[in-house]
Parts: C-alpha cells; structure tokens; sequence
C-alpha cells in the first residue's frame, strides 16, 4: 500500500488529474438525485497507473485469499473442467482485471481512482460509475457487504452483481438523462447500455484467450447485474437502491430472474454422495449456482442448451476431498433440478461432459441413471437419483 500511496502523492501534483477530478463533486450529486443515496462526503480522486493497479489487486488477492484458498479454488475449477489443468487463477485474474481496469474505487480508502490511459471520451462515465460505488459505500459499507457474501460462492457473486449492477445502471442512467432520455421508461435503452460492457470485448487479449468461465464470470455482474437493477427499480422506484443492500440476493439465480429474488426462493441443498473414503480430508467446500451450471452446459455442449436447461437448476454442493500422502483429489457434486425431465437431461449432459473434459475414458458400468468407470484423474460414479444428479471423481483404481 505503500508504493499505491507513493503514486497518488505524484497523481495529485497532475493538472489532467485536477481538472477531471474537480467534476466528481457535480456527478456524485446528480447521481444522489438518481438513486436517492445520500453523499455524506466528497470522493477523494486521483490518477493512477496500469502497472500500480497491477500492484494494488496483487496485494488485494493476498488480503482476502490465503494460497491454499486460492490453490482450493482453483482445484475446484479443474476439477469441473471450466479451466485448463495449467491454469494459473491467481496471475490471470490480476491480468484481466488490470487490463480491463479504466478506474477503481478503493473502499478500504475510500477514494477513487482513475487509470492515467483511459480516453478522455470515457473518463466521464467511469466517472460516473465508480462515484455510483462511492455513494453505496458511503450508504452501506461496501467493505462489510462483499465480507459477509463470503459464506456462500453463489451468493458473493451475486452480491458483487448487486454493486456492479447498480453502478452500471446509474451510470447510464446519468448518461441518458444528458440526453434527454432516462431508463425508465425506454426497456431498448436499458438492453442497450447492458451490452455495452460486453461489445468491447474484442480489444482485449487477456480477455479474448481467457477461458469460458473467466469471460462470462467477469462481465455478469456488470450486464446481469444491471438488469437486475432495472427490474427492482422498476417495481420499487429509489427504495429498489437500499433494497438489494439491505435485502441482498443469495443467489445468482436470482439475479439472472429476479421475479425469484421477489419471491424469496431459496436454492436446494442436494446432499452430497458419500464413497466412505478413508484418509481423506475436507479441502474445500461450496455452492456451484445456476450461472456456473449455465457456463459448463455453453461450454460442453452449446449456449442454446445452456440457456434451456440451466433455469432449471434448484441447488447445488460439492466439496474436494485431499488425501495428500496418495496425492489424490476426489471430487464430490450434487446438482437438483425443479423435475425429472431436467435431471435426466443434466444426467445425459455431464456424462457427455465428462467425456470431453477428459483425455481417456472408459466405462466399467452403465444404465439408465449411472454410469462408473474411469478418467483421467481416477475412477468416476455418475449417479441420477429422483431430481438429483450426484457424482463422484477421482477415486483411487480399485485393488483387485
């Protein structure tokens, strides 16, 4: 933090800086009169470089994750296929992140910073957006509100769709309303500037070879999110900006249908399959939501399919199981669908998936709602049971 602070000191002493920053003061009121929020204190801003934005999410990751989280989770996505077995989760993250990364507001700080190479043409309405996290944070405490979505995986992505979303829509509420327009009432011009973190997509090459997953993950709070927004502001007006704090969704489900976030539905807890396995010990844990199911389903089989079955989902665990004197990781997923319809086809999807997301497979045992054999990473149970689908992988060869 300390070369972070070392980099503002110059920032200030640079009249671009001063000049763009001196508007901040009339945005944040204008976007006060938006969304109702108080702002209780002017934003500090400053410029910043990419290379100490590099620095500071480097230093952030070490904050918030220790290297066996980090290492848990991305076993977990190997695991599920949605990144290569050499992925490396923590550098790529910090050089998406960095590449995409125009501005930032810093909640630990409580200021706001701009990169030095964002076009003059955007500084406004990033502007706009990150002073859309400053007046939440000043409300309610951005730092607390992502701390507490960290018990559930689905539900911290569904609280980072809630901040995200809600920057995006005021900022482009700010925007349409310079132009005599407003998204409340215009469905198309809310579509529209939704898109628009996703239209840009093509001049970044850190996004363009990232996998499926990062892509998708990375601007779902931004589009998502902001729809959202829109459709809890347009049943419940200024109060629908406290609202998502005070009333946070628990899942991303109900950020993609929100009519389930208005009707409190709470995702299933499928038990998961129990191979009795002995010296093993609980890695990791957690919730794999509809958004992640919705990704393995596009990138295993296709985005029309993703699209008709992922809704589908009801409730999802697994957990990583480590046996680290055999250097074995098993793998135990259980996924419930809202009928038997749906599981018998998630059943029939990730027998295919497992397939492609392996080199070799063979299968010992097969019939209607199981399938066993073995994978590259050991021998698999793929198991449907009513409208849970359950499997377990990377078990040990059996001993004949």
């Amino acid at each position: 933090m300390a070369a972070l602070a070392a980099s503002c000191a110059l920032a200030q002493s640079d009249p671009r800086a001063q000049k763009l920053c001196s508007q901040a003061n009339a945005i944040a009121l204008d976007l006060t009169k938006i969304s109702g929020m108080k702002l209780r204190h002017p934003v500090p801003c400053d410029f910043i470089t990419k290379e100490k934005i590099n620095e500071f999410l480097k230093k952030r990751v070490k904050e918030i994750a220790k290297p066996e989280e980090i290492r848990a989770e991305e076993l977990t996505l190997k695991k599920f296929g949605l990144v290569p077995p050499d992925f490396d989760l923590a550098g790529n993250t910090v050089d998406l992140l960095t590449e995409q990364a125009a501005a930032f507001y810093d909640y630990d700080r409580k200021k706001l910073f701009i990169t030095e190479s964002t076009p003059s043409e955007s500084q406004e309405p990033v502007l706009a957006h990150e002073l859309s996290h400053a007046l939440a944070d000043q409300n309610f405490n951005l730092g607390k509100f992502i701390k507490q979505g960290r018990k559930s995986d689905d539900g911290a992505t569904a609280r980072l769709a809630v901040m995200e979303g809600q920057a995006t829509w005021m900022m482009s509420e700010f925007l349409a309303q310079k132009s005599g327009q407003s998204l409340k009432n215009s469905p198309g011009l809310v579509a529209m500037m939704s898109n628009l973190s996703e239209s840009g997509a093509g001049q970044y090459p850190v996004f363009e070879s990232a996998p499926l997953y990062e892509r998708i993950t990375l601007v779902f709070p931004y589009t998502k999110g902001m729809l959202f927004q829109n459709a809890v502001f347009q049943r419940d007006g200024q109060e629908g900006f406290a609202e998502v704090f005070r009333k946070p969704p628990i899942s991303t489900q109900q950020i993609l249908h929100p009519d389930r976030y208005f009707a409190g539905l709470k995702p299933a807890d499928p038990a998961l399959p129990d191979p009795h396995l002995k010296g093993y010990k609980g890695l990791v844990g957690g919730s794999f939501g509809e958004l992640e199911h919705a990704i393995l389903l596009e990138q295993y089989a296709s985005k029309e399919r993703a699209q008709e079955v992922a809704p589908h989902w009801r409730g999802s665990n697994f957990a990583l199981m480590e046996n680290k004197s055999a250097a074995r990781v098993v793998l135990l997923y259980a996924v419930e669908w809202d009928g038997e319809a749906a599981a018998r086809d998630y059943f029939a999807f990730y027998r295919e998936a497992l397939r492609k997301k392996w080199k070799s497979m063979t299968v010992a045992t097969e019939s209607e709602d199981a399938v066993t054999g073995t994978g590259d990473d050991g021998g698999f149970e793929l198991r449907r049971k009513g409208v849970v689908v359950t499997s377990v992988e990377g078990l040990a060869p059996a001993i004949h």
